[in-house]
C-alpha cells in the first residue's frame, strides 16, 4: 500500500492512498464468492449458477462493498504509515476503482496544531478578597422574607415598594403609539421594570385616581420614534398593595430547615452558604481570568472539524435552553440551522476548542495528575443539593457520559489552581455585593 501526504493549507491534510490491483481484486472476488453461495439466480438451485452470471449481476455490488471494507481497514493503517493523528473525522474521496486497477482514494481531515506554551509566570491576575458582613447575612434573611411576602390592600397612596394595578395609556404629541397601552398591568414600584418616570409618577396616588404621568423616554430606547421623546401616559390606578414581610418564628425557621438553634441558627447557615456562594465566584473569576490570558498569550490556528463539531454541541444546548427540541415543538434540522446559524457560534466554538487544547498541552508541558478523590467530593457536591443524594450518585455511575464530564471538569480546576500558583497575583478588597455582581455581569469562560 502507498501512502502520500498533502498539507493542503493550515492544519488540513491529505492522504493519497493506492491500494494494489491484485489486493483490490482479490478482495473484489471473495465478496463474488459469498454471492455466488447464496445467490438465487432464475435457472439454477440456490449457490450453483455459474460464476461468469453471479459476476454479471452482482459484480457491481462486489466492488462497490469491496471499496467501502478497504477504505475503512486501510484508513487506520494509513495514518499508522505516516504517523499522523488527525484531529477530525476524514472525508473520503475514491479516485480511482477501475477493474483490475489499482484502488486510490484520498481522505481529508485536519490535524492538531503544534503549541509551544509561553511564559505562564507572566500571567497577571487579581484576586477579591472578600468577607462576608452581618450586613450581607441580614441582606439574605430579607430576601428569603421577601420571597415569603403576602400583598395586603391599604388605601393609603402608593410608595415604592408597593405592588400597583393600573390600566395606562402612553401618547406621543397627542397621539397613541403601539405598545404604549396596557390594562391591569402589576408594577413593583422601584423595581425598575418599567419606565422609571412612570413608576416614580405613581407614588402618592391611590387606587380610583386618574391623572397623567409625564414619561420622557432614554435616547438610547430600543424604538427610535420614541427614542429620546417626552410622552405623556394617562394612568387609571385600580388597587395599591402593601407587601408585608413574615415573622422569623418557628415556622419560618422550619421551612429553611432550621429544626434547632432559633434565629441564630438561621443566621449561620446563611452565612455558611453565602461563604460557599463567595468561594465559588472567586474561583471563577479567577478561572475566568487565567482562562483569557491563557488564550490571548496563544494564538493558535484551530482544526475547523473540531469548530464544527462545537458549533453543533452550542447550538443543541441553545435549542435545548429555549424549548425548540420540546418532543411536541421540534423543529427539523434544517430549520434549527436556519434559525440558529452557524455563524452565531463560531466565535465561541473557536475560543473552546483553542482552550481546550491550550489546557490539553498544559496537563501534558506540566505533568497533571488526574486526581480521582476530587471527582468523588465533587459528584457528592452535586448529590448533596437533592433529596436523595445516592440516586444521583448511581445515576452519574451509570452513565459514562456524564462522569467523562465531571472528570474533565475536576482536570480543568487543577489546572487553573496549578497556574494560579505560579502567577503574578494581587489581592483586592471587596465587598460580596459587587463579586456577585461582576460574576453574574461577566460571560462564562
Amino acid at each position: 500500500m502507498e501512502v502520500q501526504v498533502e498539507s493542503a493549507g493550515g492544519l488540513l491534510r491529505r492522504l493519497h492512498v493506492t491500494i494494489p490491483a491484485d489486493r483490490f481484486e482479490r478482495e473484489i472476488g471473495e465478496r463474488i464468492k459469498r454471492f455466488a453461495s447464496r445467490a438465487r439466480v432464475p435457472g439454477f438451485r440456490p449457490g450453483k449458477a455459474p460464476l461468469k452470471v453471479i459476476q454479471q449481476q452482482y459484480g457491481a455490488d462486489a466492488r462497490n462493498d469491496a471499496v467501502s471494507e478497504l477504505v475503512r481497514t486501510t484508513w487506520p493503517q494509513a495514518l499508522d504509515q505516516v504517523k499522523i493523528q488527525p484531529a477530525s473525522q476524514p472525508s473520503f474521496e475514491v479516485k480511482a476503482e477501475a477493474v483490475g486497477q489499482p484502488l486510490t482514494y484520498v481522505a481529508s481531515f485536519d490535524v492538531y496544531p503544534d503549541i509551544t506554551l509561553g511564559d505562564l509566570s507572566t500571567l497577571k491576575l487579581t484576586r477579591p478578597q472578600v468577607e462576608v458582613t452581618d450586613a450581607d447575612v441580614e441582606r439574605l434573611i430579607e430576601n428569603l422574607r421577601k420571597s415569603r411576602r403576602t400583598l395586603a390592600t391599604v388605601e393609603r397612596g402608593a410608595q415604592k415598594g408597593d405592588v400597583v394595578a393600573l390600566d395606562f395609556e402612553g401618547k406621543l404629541d397627542g397621539e397613541a403609539f403601539q405598545g404604549g397601552k396596557s390594562e391591569n398591568a402589576a408594577i413593583e414600584i422601584g423595581e425598575r421594570r418599567f419606565l422609571p418616570d412612570l413608576e416614580d409618577g405613581l407614588i402618592g396616588h391611590s387606587a380610583g385616581e386618574t391623572f397623567d404621568v409625564v414619561v420622557n423616554f432614554p435616547a438610547d430606547y430600543r424604538n427610535e420614534t420614541l427614542a429620546g421623546k417626552k410622552t405623556v401616559f394617562t394612568v387609571n390606578l385600580k388597587e395599591v398593595r402593601e407587601p408585608r414581610l413574615p415573622e422569623i418564628d418557628e415556622a419560618f425557621l422550619k421551612a429553611h430547615g432550621i429544626e434547632e438553634g432559633g434565629e441564630a441558627g438561621l443566621r449561620a447557615k446563611c452565612r455558611e452558604a453565602l461563604e460557599t456562594e463567595r468561594n465559588k465566584a472567586v474561583n471563577n473569576r479567577l478561572k475566568r481570568e487565567v482562562m483569557d490570558q491563557l488564550f490571548d498569550l496563544h494564538p493558535i490556528e484551530v482544526p475547523a472539524g473540531l469548530v464544527a463539531e462545537e458549533v453543533e454541541r452550542m447550538r443543541a444546548e441553545t435549542a435545548n435552553r429555549i424549548g425548540a427540541n420540546n418532543p411536541a415543538q421540534k423543529m427539523k434540522p434544517e430549520q434549527l440551522r436556519a434559525m440558529l446559524p452557524a455563524e452565531m457560534f463560531e466565535p465561541a466554538a473557536k475560543r473552546r476548542v483553542a482552550l481546550g487544547l491550550l489546557v490539553g498541552e498544559v496537563i501534558n508541558a506540566r505533568n497533571v495528575q488526574f486526581d480521582p478523590a476530587r471527582v468523588e467530593k465533587a459528584l457528592a457536591n452535586i448529590a448533596a443539593d437533592f433529596e436523595d443524594p445516592s440516586e444521583v450518585i448511581a445515576m452519574y455511575q451509570q452513565r459514562q457520559d456524564l462522569m467523562q464530564g465531571l472528570r474533565s471538569v475536576v482536570i480543568e480546576e487543577q489546572v487553573v489552581e496549578l497556574l494560579v500558583a505560579g502567577a503574578q497575583v494581587t489581592d483586592e478588597s471587596m465587598s460580596l455585593e459587587d463579586l456577585l455582581k461582576s460574576q453574574n455581569q461577566a460571560q462564562p469562560a
